[in-house]
């Protein structure tokens, strides 16, 4: 199967903006203030290992997906 040139770039940007936002979103969960991430003594709750979790499962993802649109363009490259 071939991916169009406007679906590579579209998986590929997908891949690159799942990373951006989770990467982000990682950062914000690890400097919880608000007591969602960590209880009073420093501990990670339930609600931190979920949202890791979550982000862990994003980032695999996002590189598929972006690795599948990598490659995609790869070959029309060299088809072209």
């Amino acid at each position: 199967m071939k991916l169009s040139r406007p679906i590579s770039w579209f998986l590929l940007a997908f891949g690159v903006w799942s990373w951006v936002i989770w990467i982000t979103f990682v950062k914000n969960l690890w400097k919880d203030g608000s007591g969602l991430a960590f209880d009073d003594a420093g501990n990670p709750t339930a609600y931190f290992w979920v949202h890791l979790t979550l982000a862990v499962v994003s980032f695999v993802l996002g590189t598929v997906v972006g690795a599948i649109g990598l490659r995609g363009l790869r070959a029309l490259r060299r088809t072209s």
